[in-house]
């Protein structure tokens, strides 16, 4: 190993050495811990430490790193106290995420560490966000990431640096080539030469570092990122290491050449470190001794505590209210004044209003800027809030979703639009799996809304007019709502807004230019989790929502003998059952409308509900009635077949008769 101390002082070089020794002495417990069957899961970061120490001691206390599971380092770097990490791992309320989550599956708003998710891939685009709203508030702070050679194979890992380089973020891509993915070499996993290659792809100015070498790291890094606070941009970094043992503890490392893990064994960069700084005359024996065994003790010491901590006693209660974040609804009345409009006029006008409500909030999507987006509800938007807080983006809606909860984890608000509902596939995961999971699992808002342009009716075919709510109203951790009026949509908007916690704001583009009302012209809000009763009747309970409202608006018109309560939903997620059970007790027979498919739709759940809690009141069974269970077609007459519309009159007739 060649080191090279150049002006660093003595005090600086034995900082960083005592910096890599403590993570390698708790690692060192940790193996015997999990041997003994104390701590669950292990993945061990043994060799690879100059990584992690080295970048987080360049970065700044309140600069954003998020690292993976073999970054010991970065923890105990930001000086984390070693009874909470301890803790986190068995899975004790000090912790981070009250046993919800293991291992490194965690962050931590005080110590500006933001963890992994086990899908690698989003926290690229999330250090994209927060490295946006850096830019935003023109502070000059650098946010470091980190991914293994394997994940760079993921589609996220693409999207993000193509987002950082196209919109000059200053983020550190961290990349720790270790040699295998799990069992996989890297022989199998890429073709070009180094990963520092594909920075050229976009654009990107990369280095090739010693991952070994504490004093390479350190010194290129302070430069690096020296740079990056004068001239923002991100950077691609491929640090050459070596994973000395399993992709966890379990896995051991038998597919691993012998002669492979003894040359790396001979790069290790705490021991090899420690000569170089004894062959100095920096450190002695001695004081190695010494704190090696204050560093065994605080270990043990620490460990203690975690382990007289009691184990959590598991809360129906606690586990369900610390899903959402909470949120108090801060109703903002409507003024008298109103205007007839358009159902796409209230949601600009909503998205406007909001705008100039919070300076925090930023929207992101394709062709949404200067082109006013795809339905135009954006038009305009540039010349009053310019493009800093309207914001074109690449087509690559994973990393963008991704990028909207790096917003709202370093401060501001997001709105990410689907150019249509049915793309937001390509951004399924971070949705599910990060936005929806993130404060139950430690605690972390995610303060992002997700428009979704949706629905049937004008021939554009089975990718352009989907109505997927059912995707995401079975996901804990996500609101959707799903307004059928312009009224509904204009002041639910402005609350799903408010709301710190993800929703899904579905648009039926059917609606958009069709469907007029009277809407105040200032600014209001309306509560999630209020359905509408927009008709009084008797004999039965008709329950719809979307555009499915409309179509039965007009089938009752066509029946005006038909005695029925219509309830507009307005929101699925969360559901107002008070108002279905209150009308099913009263008429004792229901039907549903929706535009979805049958199978899984929110209908079936409606119906189940009924079922199990007001069984007793019905006069006939729960009638679904749905588009077909196929994909949509385009052309009119497949169309008009497979949309539910035509089929409802005749359901509502037979159920009346039951």
């Amino acid at each position: 190993m060649n080191f090279e101390r150049k002006n660093l002082t003595d005090n600086q070089l034995l900082n960083l050495y005592k910096r890599l020794l403590k993570p390698r002495l708790i690692e060192e417990k940790m193996l015997i811990l999990i041997r003994q069957g104390k701590v669950s899961k292990w993945f061990s970061g043994i060799g690879q430490e100059a990584i992690s120490v080295g970048i987080t001691a360049v970065l700044e206390k309140d600069e954003y790193i998020l690292p993976m599971h073999r970054n010991l380092g970065v923890f105990t770097g930001r000086d984390i106290p070693l009874f909470r990490l301890f803790s986190q791992w068995q899975g004790k309320a000090s912790g981070f995420t009250k046993g919800r989550d293991r291992s490194f599956h965690f962050g931590t708003q005080e110590y500006k560490i933001i963890g992994m998710i086990s899908h690698l891939g989003p926290q690229l685009g999330i250090a994209d966000g927060i490295a946006l709203a850096n830019r935003l508030k023109k502070n000059g702070k650098v946010t470091a990431v980190f991914t293994g050679e394997g994940a760079t194979s993921e589609g996220d890992f693409h999207e993000a640096l193509n987002i950082a380089s196209v919109w000059d973020l200053p983020v550190l891509f961290v990349i720790e080539n270790n040699g295998y993915g799990l069992s996989t070499p890297t022989s199998e996993q890429y073709r070009c030469e180094n990963l520092a290659d594909k920075g050229i792809g976009y654009g990107m100015e990369s280095h090739i570092i010693d991952g070994n070498n504490i004093l390479e790291i350190f010194e290129e890094l302070t430069e690096i990122v020296a740079s990056m606070r004068i001239n923002p941009r991100p950077v691609l970094l491929e640090f050459k290491t070596f994973r000395m043992r399993g992709h966890e503890e379990a896995s051991g490392t038998k597919y691993v050449p012998q002669e492979l893990i003894d040359m790396w064994a001979e790069k290790d960069p705490v021991e090899t470190f420690k000569r170089y700084l004894i062959k100095l005359n920096v450190l002695t024996t001695i004081q190695d001794d010494t704190w090696r065994a204050e560093f065994i003790k605080e270990i043990e010491e620490n460990l203690l505590l975690a382990n007289s901590e009691p184990e959590i006693i598991a809360s129906y209660e606690t586990e369900l209210n610390d899903v959402y974040k909470a949120y108090d609804f801060e109703e903002v009345t409507p003024s008298n004044e109103t205007e007839n409009i358009r159902f796409v006029d209230a949601i600009s006008q909503g998205l406007k209003q909001s705008m100039m409500k919070h300076n925090n909030l930023v929207i992101l999507g394709q062709d949404i800027a200067e082109y006013g987006g795809a339905f135009k509800i954006t038009d305009g938007f540039v010349s009053v809030f310019g493009k800093e807080r309207v914001i074109n983006t690449p087509i690559c809606e994973s990393a963008v979703v991704s990028a909207g909860m790096g917003l709202s984890i370093n401060g501001f608000k997001a709105i990410v639009e689907m150019q249509f509902a049915d793309f937001v596939s390509t951004g399924f995961n971070p949705i599910v799996n990060l936005l929806a999971k993130s404060h139950y699992r430690w605690g972390e808002k995610a303060d992002v809304v997700i428009r979704m342009p949706c629905g049937g009716g004008s021939q554009a075919g089975p990718f352009h007019s989907q109505t997927n709510e059912a995707w995401f109203t079975k996901t804990p951790g996500l609101k959707v709502v799903y307004p059928a009026f312009p009224y509904d949509a204009k002041g639910l908007l402005a609350t799903a807004i408010n709301d710190p916690n993800p929703v899904l704001f579905f648009e039926h583009k059917q609606l958009y230019r069709s469907i007029y009302q009277e809407v105040p012209k200032e600014y209001y809000t309306l509560p999630l989790g209020k359905a509408t009763l927009l008709k009084k009747g008797n004999d039965i309970t008709i329950i719809a929502f979307g555009a499915a409202v409309h179509w039965a608006i007009e089938t009752l018109e066509i029946n005006p003998q038909i005695s029925a309560d219509l309830i507009d939903l307005r929101t699925l997620q969360p559901l107002d059952k008070e108002t279905i059970y209150n009308s099913v007790k009263k008429t004792n027979k229901v039907i549903l409308l929706q535009e979805d498919t049958l199978f899984g739709g929110v209908a079936s759940d409606i119906s189940a509900m009924i079922m199990e809690d007001c069984f007793e009141y019905l006069d006939g069974p729960v009638k679904r009635v749905t588009s077909l269970d196929s994909p949509i077609p385009f052309t009119k007459t497949l169309e008009d077949q497979y949309l539910p519309k035509s089929r409802f009159e005749k359901a509502l007739f037979e159920l009346l008769k039951y």
